[in-house]
């Protein structure tokens, strides 16, 4: 071999040395990747981090994500395993060199797939990343490896070689190279330069959405993920089975109190079917209800059973910390005494540092202390402590505490006694006329309550709880992270009137519930008849349904959904998460059967689940308000809106449902 020809070989050496080698520098790359996806860590959190991506979208990409979210949510296990599946044999694929020209291009959509969803086109460093490992990079790895194949053409360094010995046509699913040299290339035609123009435009368009995501999504961590994921968001439609007892537990007579609290970790459900990892005072959240007189003796003993340092703070005490508010280590126990001097209604906690974890993670109660002059006697006393839960998914519905989130004051819950909704569900009863006296303690551990009952007044409260502070006639009291406070009413027409914390954003999170009031054994009281009012002449009003048989108008279709729907549902038919769901993709709206679409339309709905996620908002029924053809445009809008492509209906489909 001539000197000439030596130097040719090294030069026509290198593309194939360097492929291979960036080849199985990329699989082992994998491989680690692949071996992480079998961590159960990974199937834990596997919807969290398309919740997390979706978090901080565009409003023009969000579309995209809640149609991956409604089809990975309800499929979850599935789709765990097809990654799994996916990723392992990309993984071997790459480290063996099998099939290389499928491999590569294969490989680079599934990476588009993955940074484009559960990495919400993220850059290549986002926010908070710790890594460069992105699926945009592995793109472009993918791409320097289709142009190095083919140029080195046939590789020996890999599987395929060894099959193509042997299977000469395994070329077609291995090479990129030509098998010949390959003429000059000629000037490329506009029919082939039109679709690269607008693949590198959409490579602009992609790029963009990296940019945006960079600056307001985090990056895809199982933390980021489990924190993404909210506990109501996972509740059942099915109410809790059975709710705390909230009534005020009798007084123990006598001169003093003895009062035992055990802290222990349990599992306690924070919204229907959803549990959470708690660090509780009497195994519950919030901690047992201790009634005592003014002027009584508490005898305290405190056993710790948890895991961790733990101690107990008395509002209701005035006694030196130092002594008695000293934290114990698992298997100990303290005892202390206090008078218990001043009335009113206070809040006891946990006051290991740090504070904030530990009455957010559970640790706390109410200390009712009666005045010694006892109040007017009530019918019904209960007992409510407003708290909040700050949660990240462990698996499943399992959550646990985000000190992220608790930090900064961003609650995925607030609640009454510990579970979202429960008193909505299991109201909370009374006889008209009755004194229903309810103490409410404000656990926090950071957020004000804005105490309300619709459509009733307090008699009385009493801040703090004491009885010289009572103001009269009070629609609405806040009471502060720590505090309590005493409220009185009496109404005399029954019904529900239900009690919340009128900061409207805690009352949607779970904090409301009803009061009940009625006379046991009688009928509930028939509501007024509702009539319709006159419309203004001022309303905006939708084209006339045409004469004739029926025929969809998409132009009236959309001006009736956009007068009557778009509010809830959005102009993307997306809805509000957590309260009004999404009609694209919605299984009653594709289904070639519309008896239930055309249902909900004419009867309304509340509490619907779709593809297991609740909203609790209720909609309204338009058969008093919309004719047939009107519900049918509006129907068949949704229908072939926002991608959905489903069978069209009739207007005598609507009528025939009116029927029924």
């Amino acid at each position: 071999m001539t000197d000439s020809n030596r130097r040719e070989s090294r030069h026509e050496a290198w593309p194939v040395l360097t492929g291979a080698a960036l080849r199985v520098a990329f699989g082992v790359i994998w491989i680690v990747g692949a071996a992480l996806t079998w961590a159960p860590g990974f199937a834990s959190h596997y919807v969290g981090y398309l919740h997390n991506a979706a978090n901080g979208q565009p409003r023009w990409s969000a579309w995209w994500f809640g149609m991956w979210l409604a089809l990975v949510t309800p499929h979850a296990g599935l789709f765990v395993w097809l990654t799994r599946l996916a990723v392992t044999a990309l993984a071997f694929a790459l480290l063996l060199g099998f099939a290389r020209k499928y491999i590569y291009v294969l490989g680079a959509l599934f990476s588009l797939l993955i940074w484009s969803t559960a990495e919400g086109f993220g850059g290549p460093y986002t926010v908070g990343a710790t890594n460069m490992g992105t699926a945009i990079s592995y793109v472009l790895v993918f791409i320097a490896l289709i142009l190095i194949d083919h140029r080195a053409g046939l590789n020996p360094y890999s599987v395929d070689y060894l099959i193509e010995r042997r299977w000469p046509g395994w070329r077609q699913v291995a090479e990129w190279g030509p098998a010949v040299d390959a003429p000059p290339v000629a000037p490329l035609p506009w029919h082939v330069q039109a679709p690269v123009l607008a693949g590198i435009a959409l490579l602009v368009a992609l790029l963009l959405a990296g940019l945006h995501s960079a600056l307001h999504v985090q990056s895809p961590s199982q933390t980021a993920a489990a924190a993404a994921v909210k506990p109501l968001s996972l509740a059942s439609s099915q109410p809790v089975a059975q709710a705390r007892d909230a009534h005020l537990p009798p007084l123990t007579p006598g001169n003093s109190v003895g009062v035992s609290i055990d802290v222990s970790d349990q599992t306690v459900e924070i919204a229907s079917g959803v549990q959470y990892q708690a660090w509780t005072f009497g195994k519950s959240v919030p901690g047992p209800v201790i009634h005592v007189r003014q002027g009584q003796t508490v005898n305290v003993v405190l056993t710790n059973h948890g895991t961790m340092q733990h101690s107990i703070d008395f509002h209701a005490a005035i006694t030196p910390p130092s002594l008695h508010y000293v934290d114990i280590n698992p298997g100990e126990s303290i005892k202390f005494s206090f008078v218990a001097k001043v009335p009113g209604a206070f809040l006891y906690h946990c006051g290991t540092p740090p504070v904030l974890l530990h009455i957010a993670n559970g640790m706390y109660g109410a200390i009712i202390v009666d005045p010694a002059t006892p109040l007017p006697p009530a019918a019904e006393s209960y007992v409510l402590v407003q708290g909040e839960w700050y949660t990240q998914q462990v698996s499943g519905k399992l959550m646990a505490g985000d000190y992220g989130k608790m930090q900064e004051m961003r609650p995925d819950e607030v609640v009454f006694n510990g579970t979202a909704f429960q008193y909505r569900d299991h109201p909370l009863t009374a006889r008209p006329g009755d004194l229903v006296r309810i103490y409410m303690v404000n656990a926090g551990p950071s957020l004000w309550s804005a105490f309300h009952v619709i459509g009733a007044i307090f008699q009385k409260v009493y801040p703090g709880g004491n009885p010289a502070q009572a103001i009269d006639g009070v629609s609405t009291y806040s009471v502060g992270p720590g505090e309590g406070a005493i409220f009185d009413l009496s109404v005399d027409e029954p019904g529900k009137y239900p009690f919340v914390d009128h900061a409207m954003a805690h009352m949607v999170m779970g904090a409301q519930g009803v009061l009940k009031v009625s006379v046991p054994g009688e009928a509930s009281v028939a509501a007024p008849p509702i009539t319709r009012a006159p419309v203004a002449e001022t309303a905006p009003t939708t084209p006339a349904s045409p004469a004739g048989p029926y025929k969809f108008d998409p132009a009236r279709g959309a001006s009736l959904y956009a007068a009557s729907c778009m509010a809830c549902h959005q102009a993307t038919g997306m809805g509000l998460p957590g309260a009004f769901p999404p009609l694209k993709d919605n299984p009653a709206v594709l289904n070639d059967d519309p008896a239930k679409q055309i249902s909900v339309i004419l009867n309304g709905l509340h509490g619907e689940a779709i593809n297991g996620i609740s909203y609790p908002s209720a909609m309204p029924p338009f058969a008093a308000t919309l004719n047939d053809a009107d519900i049918a445009d509006i129907a068949n809008h949704e229908r072939s809106s926002w991608g959905n492509q489903a069978r069209l209906i009739t207007a005598d489909q609507v009528k025939a449902a009116r029927g029924k």
